[in-house]
């Protein structure tokens, strides 16, 4: 009884791969998934109880600090002087300890002047800053 083999003697080692378990196996796991697959979708019906609660109002208090194209910088929508920031920021910290700062600048805005502003909000304590863009 011989097997295909590159050498035709009597003891040499065969040269041929037998693919024909690997197929037989991997036939076995496809009727496996196709048998379980459709049984991992079904859900149970539930008449679930209704429940009211209220929304959580501990919201910590935001700062909305807008910088325009021209360098101005609004606080909550009011004109600010940039070198009163330091002592605004500490005040909101002190009032409330998680402020978070919302920050919106033009792009055409120097960076000095957002990176200068973001190193006041964070000497002054605040931790939680947030920039805000327009959606594209």
């Amino acid at each position: 009884m011989a097997f295909g083999s590159f050498d035709k003697g009597p003891g040499a080692p065969m040269a041929e791969i037998n693919t024909t378990p690997l197929v037989d196996v991997m036939l076995v796991l496809l009727v496996v998934f196709i048998i379980t697959a459709p049984l991992l979708t079904n859900s149970v019906k539930l008449d679930l109880p209704q429940a009211a609660a209220t929304e959580h109002q501990d919201q910590p208090e935001q700062i909305r600090l807008s910088i325009d194209a021209q360098g101005q910088t609004f606080w909550n929508d009011l004109p600010v002087d940039t070198t009163a920031l330091a002592s605004r920021f500490a005040t909101a910290v002190q009032a409330n300890p998680k402020v978070e700062l919302h920050l919106r600048a033009d792009k055409s805005v120097r960076y000095e002047l957002v990176a200068t502003t973001l190193a006041k909000a964070q000497q002054s304590g605040i931790s939680r800053i947030g920039f805000i863009t327009a959606a594209p």
